[in-house]
């Protein structure tokens, strides 16, 4: 009879190393590094390399610190009518500039409040997002050359929006799209137009060279 430990110990050791392997090795991912919690978990789902998890948390918090106050950006005291065309283009350039992160998020908003209020539209990017992955998988198996040349990572992207076009379009994906950036246009458009400028704004433009 061999020495060592019992057959149920090594095959318990055996599965933890595989385990290991599987939720901890850099090399299981082959695009991407191990990591720890949410990251390394998303890390492992063999996104594109120029679709980096840090890099839109980076982006998100940037957006999310550079935000005005929402009591502020609301405040009704603080609306007027223009008085002439001429400040009602300073108001508005100002406005985009002062509180564009408010508008990014206005707009991430409404694009989410449409998904959502969309069961199609959650299908057809659903049938987007797998096809996109199928199609990802593939090219890392082995290149994928169409008519002479590889699928880059815009390609697949591009090809995914093919497989997936009649799911748009049967969820009315286009009047989708307009609504939100009709609605994303008035809402911004309108809070531009009508928000005053604050004082140290109307310092800034009155201290502009003509």
């Amino acid at each position: 009879m061999s020495s060592g430990a019992p057959k149920g110990e090594n095959c318990l050791v055996d599965m933890d190393s595989k385990a290991g392997d599987l939720f901890g090795a850099e090399d299981a991912h082959p695009t991407g590094t191990g990591g720890n919690g949410a990251t390394g978990v998303l890390a492992k789902l063999w996104l594109p390399k120029g679709l980096s998890v840090s890099v839109a948390k980076e982006w998100f918090n940037r957006r999310r610190v550079s935000i005005r106050p929402w009591a502020s950006f609301v405040d009704q005291r603080k609306f007027s009518k223009p008085r002439n065309f001429g400040e009602l283009c300073q108001r508005v350039v100002k406005n985009v500039e002062v509180y564009n992160s408010n508008y990014t998020f206005i707009f991430l908003g409404l694009i989410l409040y449409c998904i959502i209020s969309s069961p199609m539209l959650l299908i057809a990017l659903a049938v987007f997002a797998g096809a996109f992955y199928i199609i990802h998988l593939k090219s890392l198996e082995s290149k994928l050359v169409v008519l002479g040349k590889e699928l880059t990572i815009p390609h697949q992207m591009s090809l995914a929006g093919a497989i997936s076009l009649p799911v748009f379009w049967l969820a009315g994906a286009g009047a989708a799209v307009f609504w939100v950036f009709g609605a994303t246009l008035f809402v911004i458009g309108s809070h531009a137009a009508f928000r005053q400028l604050e004082g140290t704004d109307l310092d800034e433009l009155l201290m502009e060279p003509v």
